[in-house]
């Protein structure tokens, strides 16, 4: 049994409870729709805001973000408030710039510390560093959100 099958649940859980605020400053759920099946997903993820739009970075081996692929409807569960927005996944280079992963590595030390990637003076990581990032997650923007 992989531990999402026992930990996903539990944080689900408590998102959703008067105690969210334990964790919903940097995990929210984000639901979709299977792109070929149409089921309803529900998964925890880590954000990052930035401005009006969150900011997702998922291991590429974790398939829930495939969904997303092209942009897809999607509903946030985030610091208490259900939003809809629009869910967009992006990969390899793509996932730098246009994804906002340069955005979250330059916002949360503790994903530069985990990955090995250092900033510059001007906020400017080793692109070789950036890309081997990249290679190995997906980001994913979430915009044009609005309360449901």
């Amino acid at each position: 049994m992989r531990w999402q099958n026992l930990y996903n649940p539990i944080v689900s859980w408590l998102l959703r409870s008067p105690l969210h605020g334990l964790m919903s400053n940097s995990t929210m759920l984000i639901t979709f729709a299977g792109r070929k099946s149409g089921k309803i997903y529900t998964t925890p993820v880590n954000y990052v805001w930035d401005d009006q739009t969150l900011l997702v970075v998922s291991p590429t081996d974790r398939l829930w973000w495939r969904n997303l692929g092209g942009g897809a409807p999607v509903t946030v569960y985030v610091r208490g408030q259900t939003l809809q927005g629009v869910g967009r996944a992006f990969e390899d280079e793509e996932a730098v710039e246009e994804g906002g992963l340069l955005t979250v590595l330059r916002k949360v030390p503790a994903y530069r510390r985990y990955w090995g990637v250092n900033l510059d003076e001007n906020g400017q990581p080793d692109d070789q560093d950036l890309l081997q990032v990249a290679r190995t997650n997906a980001s994913v923007r979430i915009e044009h959100l609005s309360p449901t």
